[in-house]
Formats: structure tokens, C-alpha cells, sequence
């Protein structure tokens, strides 16, 4: 799993690709929290999921995990882009009304 990011604009651009499993978890959450921590001025943050080519159950308890940190942080968080089958995990977890899809 890679994770970059970049700001613009007071928004915080976080961009995952590969597989977000057991095994890249966490280090994707030490590289995400990161960021977020560096970037405490942001209005909102963005995770895109455009290049995550698999993800489980692992995902969803990341992005809830960023989630509870941005709340914290009072910055709302939105998905972009999830590709069809991490869409459908997304979906049926529900988490979508926790952290909403970016328009």
C-alpha cells in the first residue's frame, strides 16, 4: 500500500493505492495519520481510492480509524473515487454514513 498526499486549497488530498489488507494496514495508518497530523490547518479531508486494487474488512476499520481522528480534529472526511468492488464493500458496510462519497 502506498499512500501520498498533497494539500490545496486548505484540503488535504490523501491518495491509497495497492491492496489494503492485514498486512499493509498498518503502515498505511502510521503514513495516514501522518499526513493528517502535518496538516492540521486543512478544512477537510479527501481519501482517494481511485488505485486501491483490493480491500477487506481491514479497509473499512482504517478508514473508520481516519475518520474518528479527523473528527477529532473537526475536519470531515469524504471518499473519492472507490473502484466497483471496493464501492460494494463500502456500500454494504454502510460506512457511507460516516464518511460520504466526495461530489
Amino acid at each position: 500500500m502506498t499512500v501520498t498526499g498533497y494539500t490545496r486549497e486548505r484540503i488535504l488530498y490523501i491518495n491509497l493505492s495497492g491492496e489494503m489488507d492485514e498486512c499493509s494496514a498498518q503502515d498505511a495508518r502510521a503514513k495516514c495519520d501522518k499526513l493528517i497530523e502535518e496538516n492540521l490547518n486543512a478544512k477537510k479531508i479527501i481519501i482517494n481510492l481511485s488505485e486501491v486494487a483490493f480491500m477487506d474488512s481491514t479497509g473499512i476499520g482504517f478508514l473508520i480509524g481516519r475518520y474518528k481522528k479527523a473528527s477529532k480534529l473537526a475536519m470531515p472526511m469524504y471518499i473519492e473515487n472507490p473502484n466497483f468492488a471496493a464501492d460494494k464493500i463500502l456500500n454494504l458496510s454502510g460506512i457511507y454514513s460516516l464518511i460520504p462519497k466526495a461530489e
